[in-house]
């Protein structure tokens, strides 16, 4: 599960998976970036728009070899599930990220997930970009592969 959820993202995780999966608007997206280092927690989810945190002197995007954005769309969502009315909650899962060959140099802090109404417009990085949730992610890129894998409840609204 998320170790946080951005104050401007709460309650609303399914609707923009649901957006993304159904391209409604066209070319909704899920970004992934990865973050070498980051503000506290309490300091994070207090971001509205990814351009604004990322360009904090205490968020800093990885830049290993071979890094770079994900981006998500309708193709790489599975179908939006059911509530779970056993744990009353509705838990999405994400697809697994896969770094081949990330180059050596970086100590990594955060995997943040974003959503973009747009992404034919801007940027990744832009103030339409919304942070959704951070993942805490340690690990020290050394060249060889990477591989961060989602639980299947990543994020599980109650």
């Amino acid at each position: 599960m998320a170790n946080i959820v951005f104050n401007i993202a709460k309650g609303r995780i399914v609707e923009l998976y649901s957006r993304v999966k159904s391209d409604d608007p066209a070319n909704a997206v899920f970004y992934v970036h990865l973050l070498k280092a980051a503000q506290a927690d309490a300091s994070l989810e207090d971001y509205a728009d990814y351009d604004a945190m990322i360009t904090n002197a205490g968020n800093t995007s990885a830049d290993f070899t071979n890094y770079a954005v994900v981006t998500w769309t309708q193709a790489d969502l599975a179908a939006l599930p059911s509530p779970n009315n056993t744990s009353n909650q509705y838990e999405l899962d994400f697809p697994d990220l896969v770094y081949t060959n990330a180059g050596a140099g970086n100590t990594m802090a955060k995997v943040i997930i974003s959503y973009k109404a747009d992404s034919t417009v801007g940027t990744n990085i832009d103030s339409n970009v919304i942070p959704l949730m951070a993942f805490d992610y340690t690990g020290t890129t050394d060249g060889s592969t990477i591989t961060l894998q989602f639980p299947a409840d990543a994020f599980a609204a109650a």
